[in-house]
This record gives C-alpha cells, structure tokens and sequence, in this order.
C-alpha cells in the first residue's frame, strides 16, 4: 500500500482544503427502505452542485502554482466542480461536453462562468476536443480519473463513512471513471482493510468491470445507458491501477434496477437522485442476497436529475 499513487496524507490534506460546504455530508441509516440488513447512505446530494465532484476539483485548484487557464471535458457533474471551483479562484475553465450533453448540468456549469462547448456524441469525442484544445491554447487539461489529485479529494468521503459507530462489511460505489472507488477503497483500506469495496457499472457500460477481472484495460466501441455519468468508454490506465488491490468486486446493475432505485430514494429517502447517482442503491437492492446481515454503506453520488427525467422516473 506504500507505494500507491494515492497518498493517504495528501487525501487528509484534502479535507482541510475542501470548501466546507461539500465536507461532512449526511449519512444515516436508511431504514425506511425495509431491508433485511441495515444500510447506511451517504448523501451528496446537499450542496451546490448537488454532486461529490467538488471533492476533486477543490483539492486539485488548490495544488495550482499560481493562476492558469483550465480545460476539461464532462458528463456534467465534474464539469459543474471544475466551474465552482476555477470561479472561486478567479480561474479561466473551457469545457467539452457531448451534444446531448443533461442540459441541467449545461446550464448550470454556464451559470458558475465556465465556457462550455459541445461536441462529438460522447464522453470520448468530447475529452479528445478538451485535449486539442489544452495542445493549442496552453491551458491546463485536467482530467478525472487520471489526475490523482481529483481522487485524493473524494477520498475524503472515506474518512467521514469511518466515523461510522461500527465498521462497515461492504462500502458499495457507484464506478465511472475511476476516481471516486479508488480515493474512498484507498483510504478505506487502509484503515479498515476487512471492510469489502465493491463498486457498481451500468451494465451497458461495463469497460471498468471488464478491466478490473481481466487485468486488461477493456474498450468499449459505445455505451448503452441512462447513467450517463458512470457511462465509460475508454478507461484510464491510471484508473485502473489506483483500483487494482483495493477493490474486492464490481457488480453490474441495469437502467431498469437503476430506475427503480430512483423511485426507492424518492419515496422512501426524500431524495432526488441522477442515474449514476442510484447506481450503488440500485446494486444493493438488486443483489441484496449478497449483503446477509452484513452492516452496508452505499454513497448516492448525485442528484442533477432534469424536469424531464423527474416526470419520467418518478411523478
């Protein structure tokens, strides 16, 4: 565990850097679900961005040495961290998006003064334009899976689950890009190793899940998914070896597992959730069988749902 790229001092520095208001974020046992064991959640869904993203993007933005032009590319909600947090210092942010890009997250991205360009029909299209846009312009590429810093800062998730009055037997988490599993598994492991991680893909969208069981870095041709956030193509390398040892198994959960969760949350929690941001609710309520009596967490990773989605899932 020494020699990870992850550092467990960098991840407690995180916390002392991190704008508060995306720091201790609720978690409580969610017994109005009615499972068999008790399950508890962490909601980050209650600050201004309605998702964990900032984690990262603050601690990243305060390594910078000195002012500097950003770029990114985003599904949406890394998009919205980045803005908050190149605007809270005063820092010039590009992002690349696909066209059908959740015009929710669009908007509000626009609202927090980042210059956001649509492009290409994916993730993958959009983070090729990000690239050829730092190439010519000189700004900073920053990117989510990849920069271990981004990582460092959702681990920071991991410290405040293990507050927790008992150890966990399962963390279960959503799993896109990498970032979020691998900051909360590093610390987690490390300071309660028999705790199991396991995180969750959409199964139309199982490139991570396929990496980490073969050892292979796995590309997918496309993506079939409403969880648009957790929708991963092309992995980064270094995604998957800040995964590899800390992580004890990846489920797969379908839309119609992940809609249900959404409907659960509503209805039982209070909560509005995204897609990707059910994906770990939906992976426990769908293989429950698993859990036993085991004491579960799961983190509900985002709430940026639009009107239309609303009406959908759950009016």
């Amino acid at each position: 565990m020494s020699e990870r790229r992850l550092s467990l001092d960098r991840i407690a520095e995180a916390a002392s850097v991190i704008d508060p208001v995306f720091l201790d974020s609720p978690q409580f046992l969610a017994e109005a679900l009615g499972l068999d064991f008790p399950l508890v959640v962490k909601v980050e869904t209650m600050n201004p961005i309605r998702s964990f993203k900032a984690r990262g993007t603050e601690f990243l933005t305060s390594t910078l040495d000195g002012p500097m032009p950003l770029a990114c590319a985003t599904a949406g909600n890394f998009g919205q961290g980045m803005a908050w947090s190149a605007r809270k210092r005063g820092l010039a942010l590009t992002v690349y998006t696909a066209v059908d890009a959740n015009p929710l997250k669009v908007e509000r991205m626009r609202a927090l003064g980042a210059d956001v360009r649509p492009v290409g029909k994916d993730f993958d299209d959009a983070h090729a334009a990000a690239r050829d846009f730092a190439l010519e312009t000189g700004a900073r590429l920053v990117e989510d899976g990849r920069d271990r810093e981004i990582a460092e800062g959702a681990g920071t998730i991991g410290m405040e689950l293990l507050r927790w009055s008992e150890p966990f037997h399962s963390i279960v988490v959503p799993l896109g890009d990498g970032a979020l599993l691998a900051g909360i598994a590093r610390w987690v492991k490390a300071h309660s190793p028999a705790t199991r991680m396991i995180g969750v893909c959409a199964s139309g969208a199982p490139s991570m899940e396929r990496s980490l069981r073969t050892g292979r870095r796995c590309e997918l041709s496309r993506t079939d998914t409403i969880a648009d956030g957790i929708a991963v193509r092309s992995p980064f390398a270094e995604a998957i070896e800040d995964l590899t040892g800390v992580v004890d198994d990846v489920l797969l959960v379908d839309d119609e597992a992940i809609v249900g969760a959404i409907r659960r949350a509503h209805a039982d929690l209070g909560l509005v959730l995204e897609p990707a941001g059910a994906a770990g609710l939906a992976a426990v309520l769908a293989h429950r069988e698993r859990f036993g009596e085991q004491l579960v967490a799961t983190v509900l990773t985002g709430g940026n749902a639009t009107d239309e989605q609303v009406r959908k899932w759950i009016a």
